[in-house]
Formats: structure tokens, C-alpha cells, sequence
């Protein structure tokens, strides 16, 4: 597998976990000095930090196990990333890519069974947030491991 390829997978590993609100295996893709940034777009071009920064893969883990709302009951989150440009210069990379986030919300089956002619998926798909992930890593140990992760949003974010 090319360098490139296992850098990609970092990424599929990192939304993957994000989608399964898996802290710890979030947690495990940064190094223990690793600064996350999330920042949303105020212009063009122009992003404005949301919330400070996290550092560590620890403060990554905690934030998704306590920040990030649970999916409701048949409810998920599927993450869709894309051209990825990779930029590899020994044991550190650069890794910029495209992304949009689907929440996805099945419909519970009626009592008495589907209606007439219902066929197919039965639920809800739709777009919920986009942007781009900016991301620095680093080989340690023979593996990738994220230093630097910026997330930057296409809309502006609410906590509450």
C-alpha cells in the first residue's frame, strides 16, 4: 500500500469513528500534542474559530463521547470524503479533502407492515453540514498519526 493510500485511510478511519461517536478510536488517530481545530466559514476564503482548540488524542476521545449529540433510534451519521490531495515529504504528509456529512433517519415499520407498493429504503437521507478537513500527520512508529486537523465548516455552528 503507497503511502498515500494509508494516509487516505487515516481519514476513512477518522469519519468512520466520528459517524459510530467512537471517542476512543477517534482518540487513537492523534498524537498526545495534536491540535483540532474547528473553524466556520465567515466569507471567502475566511473561517473564524468555533470553540478552542483541542489537544491530544484524549481531548479528541472526550469531546466526541461528550460533545457530540447520540444519534437518535434508527438514527446515523454517513460521512463522504473526496478529492484528496495528498502531500507526502518523508515521515510528515499534508492531506486536504473535501466533505459532506448525511444524517440519515430510518422509518420504523408500521404495525401492520409496510403499505402497498412500499419498496426500497424506507427513512430519511439528507445533508446536514460540509467543508473541507486540513489536515498535518506524521509517521510515528511506523504509522500515520494526525499533529494538526482543521475542520473547516461551509456554515456556521451553534452549541447550546
Amino acid at each position: 500500500m503507497t503511502e498515500e493510500r494509508k494516509i487516505q485511510n487515516v481519514l476513512a478511519l477518522y469519519v468512520r469513528a466520528t459517524d459510530r461517536r467512537d471517542g476512543k478510536g477517534q482518540g487513537a488517530l492523534f498524537t498526545d500534542d495534536a491540535i483540532v481545530r474547528i473553524l466556520c466559514k465567515t466569507g471567502p476564503d475566511e473561517y473564524k474559530p468555533f470553540g478552542e482548540p483541542l489537544i491530544g488524542g484524549d481531548a479528541v476521545a472526550y469531546a466526541v463521547d461528550n460533545f457530540m449529540e447520540p444519534h437518535p433510534p434508527g438514527g446515523s451519521s454517513h460521512h463522504l470524503t473526496g478529492d484528496h490531495i495528498i502531500d507526502v515529504n518523508g515521515d510528515e504528509a499534508h492531506l486536504n479533502a473535501q466533505f459532506v456529512v448525511f444524517q440519515t433517519r430510518a422509518a420504523e415499520r408500521p404495525a401492520d407492515g409496510w403499505p402497498e407498493g412500499a419498496r426500497g429504503a424506507q427513512g430519511e437521507v439528507k445533508p446536514i453540514e460540509s467543508g473541507y478537513y486540513d489536515t498535518d500527520l506524521r509517521k510515528v512508529n511506523g504509522k500515520w498519526k494526525i499533529v494538526g486537523h482543521r475542520v473547516l465548516l461551509d456554515m456556521p455552528m451553534a452549541a447550546g
